[in-house]
């Protein structure tokens, strides 16, 4: 090889200062000249290159955002709750494609002459499950991460539950447009979900993130196995999907959402809760 990078060139490639074309006929004598890559070595500030390698390892070390977290960013929300939305473990795959298919297997039920009964029924649930699952150390794995942010313990807990709220009501909604002849009846699941789901954050601060939701999902199903047990006709809907039943939902999640206000500071101090 007759031909090397000059001295002066070298030292400009350090700095980075080297312009192209000559930086890339650089670029390729350096991968294959071991005398160029000596005077390389020689030339390079010992204190910038070690600078550069810890550059180069904090940036192999940095956890790649997802997409999901990237957008959260790009739409102005702060790095480290986007981070903490993100790691939501019910907005994985593999939950929404469980609820994908609980709520297909119900709209095909209904859509073949069953009443709405067994997809309003599971709908409620749905977030009620999935705001369960996205706060407290026992089914949180990122628990860990959540107790040492810069955050409130209830808005944690608000801003998770308002990403499985939109995430889950927003498939359940779709699946009641999949029931088009039921009008309005399908969706006599929204109020319930919102009566529950708020129910289940009030009583966490007491009853623990695992006992609360589960009292509250088994007093769900109670409810519609006395509502089943005493309606007087096969057809007749039964009552919590009333419009009387509806308003006891409304109020009730009123109720419930004025008691999670009034105990939101526990879910920073109570031991069993959530935090």
């Amino acid at each position: 090889m007759t031909w090397h990078v000059a001295e002066d060139d070298l030292r400009a490639y350090v700095r980075g200062e080297l312009a192209p074309p000559l930086l890339w006929s650089a670029d390729t004598h350096l991968a294959a000249c071991a005398d160029c890559r000596a005077l390389l070595a020689e030339a390079w500030d010992p204190v910038a290159l070690d600078a550069a390698w810890e550059r180069l390892d904090a940036e192999l070390d940095a956890p790649r955002p997802s997409l999901f977290e990237r957008l959260l960013v790009r739409l102005g929300m702060a790095d480290h709750t986007a981070r903490l939305l993100a790691a939501t473990p019910v907005l994985r795959r593999s939950w929404l494609t469980a609820v994908v298919s609980l709520l297909a297997v119900s709209v095909l039920t209904a859509r073949s002459g069953h009443s709405t009964t067994a997809f309003l029924a599971v709908a409620p649930l749905l977030p009620l499950a999935g705001v369960a699952l996205s706060y407290g150390p026992v089914l949180d794995p990122t628990h860990e991460m959540a107790v040492v942010s810069p955050m409130h313990g209830f808005r944690l807990l608000m801003i998770r539950t308002v990403a499985v709220l939109v995430a889950v009501l927003g498939l359940s909604g779709a699946a009641a447009l999949a029931l088009p002849a039921y009008g309005l009846d399908a969706l006599g699941w929204l109020l319930p979900a919102l009566a529950l789901t708020a129910t289940g954050l009030a009583l966490t601060p007491r009853l623990g993130p695992v006992l609360a939701p589960s009292v509250t999902g088994g007093a769900w199903v109670a409810l519609l196995l006395a509502a089943h047990a005493y309606r007087t006709g096969a057809d007749q809907v039964l009552v919590p999907f009333t419009a009387a039943g509806q308003g006891v939902a409304a109020a009730v999640a009123v109720l419930a959402a004025g008691l999670l206000l009034l105990v939101r500071d526990r879910f920073d101090l109570s031991p069993s809760g959530a935090r």
